[in-house]
């Protein structure tokens, strides 16, 4: 593993311990070189996925991407980081065992929107006007009819 700070190649792996309920490996590593500390995770990956976005592009899936897209909507709610990573974890996984290769936005928006609604309100508003590209205050009633289990009017 590569020293962010020196670019050193010869990094030493001082501790090592699950995370994210053993999904991942979670270690400490030292730079002999600067004496630069850092962690990095090793998490097992099932395939490369390939998303598919609206414009027809394809790019490489990336967690990050994903985990910053549930940190947006959560902002200043007070949800615990475990409960999002596994909200985050279950996606991916869903995502690789889903025998595709290719997966679309649009799927991937769901996910997150499922997974929102159960962890907090707020978020799963906040993220569903984005998603749905909401222009006016009845898309925000109709949302929030959806939370309190009303039938959508169209």
């Amino acid at each position: 593993m590569r020293c962010p700070y020196c670019q050193s190649e010869d990094t030493q792996v001082k501790d090592s311990r699950p995370a994210e309920d053993g999904a991942a490996i979670r270690r400490r590593r030292a730079c002999p070189d600067c004496g630069g500390r850092f962690t990095t995770f090793e998490r097992v990956q099932l395939r490369d996925l390939v998303v598919m976005k609206r414009s027809g592009r394809k790019v490489p899936f990336d967690r990050n991407k994903l985990q910053r897209s549930f940190d947006i909507a959560l902002r200043k709610r007070n949800v615990e980081p475990e409960r999002i990573e596994r909200a985050v974890t279950g996606i991916v996984r869903q995502l690789e065992s889903s025998g595709e290769n290719e997966v679309g936005t649009g799927e991937i928006g769901l996910l997150v929107m499922e997974a929102l609604k159960s962890l907090d309100d707020v978020a799963y508003v906040r993220y569903a006007s984005v998603y749905r590209n909401f222009r006016e205050a009845k898309d925000f009633q109709d949302v929030l009819g959806e939370l309190k289990g009303e039938p959508e009017v169209e």
